[in-house]
């Protein structure tokens, strides 16, 4: 049998969920839409994927070594909302109970851990499936690694095609790509000037960072010419920050990570507190008088 290792990148899926359903609350008055929204997208993934092995990480915390490079990094991002961090627990509270693994390793970001756990799978000859619409994964992508992106409604597993479709490099390059365009939303700064189209055009004729700066007096354009000189120690940090570090160590064995029955009991008593009587109902044996007034 093939194996095929699922990776879910587990703070994006929350957010999107408690952002997908605006307001929902149990019997409690407690808010819940965060946890009806992922179970939802959960199961869905395992249904559409079909995976033979999950793993959920979150993030548990910024990469001491970003940060020292780059102080600012992520530094613009707000808090949490108050609302979705007090469902949080409640979310690996649901994972453990439904038979799927989750990890969170203080100070390590989700994307390094997945990054370790597609390598680990490829080296072991497994497919391996990440979800998440993070373009730093683009980097990760092989013939044994695919990206499922929630924001393709076409639910196809993107390959190495794809993402040079998609920015006009390959997998092997996007870090290199990402360090010239920078990245605004963990507010690393690029090249000035430097847009996606200027980065990939850049990349296809030199083909890499050290050689675009080894090259650099080739090209014609003046002001790109400078920019680039002028950036090129930003440039080495950025490949830093973007690379993802794939050799963390620790976390369960990839054989520990298959699916374990579902504790049945236990979902009973979560769909009862949260008030969710759709999920309930498809866990069976339950009379639908008895499922509460919600969900």
């Amino acid at each position: 049998m093939s194996l095929k290792l699922l990776l879910v990148d587990g703070h994006a899926y929350a957010y999107r969920a408690y952002h997908a359903i605006r307001s929902l609350n149990g019997p409690d008055g407690a808010p819940t839409n965060a946890i009806f929204g992922f179970i939802k997208m959960m199961l869905k993934l395992d249904l559409t994927l079909s995976p033979t092995h999950r793993l959920v990480i979150w993030d548990g915390g910024l990469s001491s070594e970003r940060v020292a490079a780059l102080p600012s990094y992520k530094a613009q991002r707000p808090p949490t909302p108050d609302a979705l961090a007090a469902q949080l627990p409640q979310l690996v509270e649901w994972l453990d109970a439904a038979g799927w693994e989750s990890l969170e390793e203080e100070g390590a970001e989700a994307d390094d851990w997945i990054g370790t756990y597609a390598r680990r799978a490829e080296a072991a000859q497994w497919q391996t499936i990440i979800a998440s619409s993070d373009k730093d994964f683009h980097q990760l992508v092989t013939e044994r690694i695919g990206l499922f992106n929630p924001n393709d409604k076409s639910d196809k597993v993107w390959c190495a095609a794809d993402v040079e479709a998609k920015i006009g490099v390959s997998p092997a390059q996007v870090v290199d790509w990402l360090a010239l365009v920078g990245d605004t939303v963990d507010n690393i700064p690029g090249v000035p000037g430097v847009g996606p189209k200027t980065a990939t055009d850049l990349l296809k004729r030199f083909g890499s960072i050290e050689a675009l700066l080894l090259g650099v007096a080739t090209i014609k354009h003046e002001k790109l010419r400078n920019d680039v000189q002028t950036h090129a120690e930003a440039l080495r940090r950025n490949q830093l920050m973007v690379r993802l570090r794939c050799e963390l160590v620790g976390g369960p064995d990839l054989c520990a990570l298959a699916p374990r029955p579902a504790a049945k009991d236990r979902l009973r008593q979560m769909y009862r507190r949260w008030g969710f009587r759709s999920l309930l109902s498809e866990l069976g044996d339950e009379p639908v008088e008895k499922q509460g007034d919600l969900f």
